[in-house]
């Protein structure tokens, strides 16, 4: 036997063996898709936070927001929000020079949004969230020197924005109409609730707040 055919041979037992060697090696992971011991979680781990996912779609939703008694004597805005009409009440907060927060409500809801944020000279951004917990959209807007503000409103991802314009409000007044609205659609609007008690009703016979006086005939 050659130099040269000993040599050919001797490489074709090398390959046939290191194709026996690899047939009887344990299948990578995504073969079988079974995992060597040493690779496999331990029983009952999160992968990927998919139980924690479902647990938490699981969960009853929140209760709808409800007025908060402190913000009764906060400054309120009425106006709109894309087309429809809104009321807010904005203030500032204690513990933050430039910080505000409030709630917001649409005409005729007994349900609230919560907004808070900062006021920087005549910038105002409040983000919204009508849960107490997740962030629903956020508001940039500009105040102008009669005390009302307008900008916009978009989501937490910056889509679907929508203007609105807001101005301080009178005591017992009406939600202003609807853009392009008449007379009568006014009429149809819901009164704001008024942030101070009506005053008492003068004393039967009073005059010029003298009570007690007999008018003659």
């Amino acid at each position: 036997m050659t130099h040269s055919t000993y040599a050919s041979r001797l490489v074709a037992a090398l390959a046939i063996t290191a194709a026996l060697t690899a047939c009887n090696s344990p299948m990578p992971a995504g073969g079988s898709g079974v995992l060597p011991p040493d690779q496999r979680e331990p029983a009952g781990a999160d992968a990927h936070g998919a139980q924690a996912a479902i647990a938490e779609l699981a969960l009853p939703p929140q209760k709808p927001l409800t007025p908060n008694p402190e913000y009764v004597r906060f400054p309120r805005y009425v106006g709109t929000l894309g087309t429809r009409q809104i009321e807010m009440k904005l203030g500032a907060k204690t513990d933050d020079p430039s910080g505000v927060h409030g709630e917001y409500r649409f005409a005729g809801s007994p349900n609230v949004i919560l907004v808070a944020g900062d006021r920087d000279s005549d910038t105002l951004e409040i983000e919204e969230s009508n849960d107490g917990t997740h962030i629903t959209g956020n508001w940039v807007g500009k105040f102008a020197p009669d005390g009302s503000v307008s900008g916009e409103r978009m989501n937490p991802d910056d889509s679907n924005g929508q203007p609105f314009e807001l101005r301080p409000a009178v005591a017992g007044a009406g939600l202003p109409p609807l853009p392009g609205g008449n007379a009568a659609d006014a009429a149809k609007a819901p009164a704001a609730p008024s942030l101070e008690p009506a005053p008492p009703a003068p004393p039967k016979n009073s005059v010029g707040g003298t009570s007690n006086v007999i008018i003659g005939e």
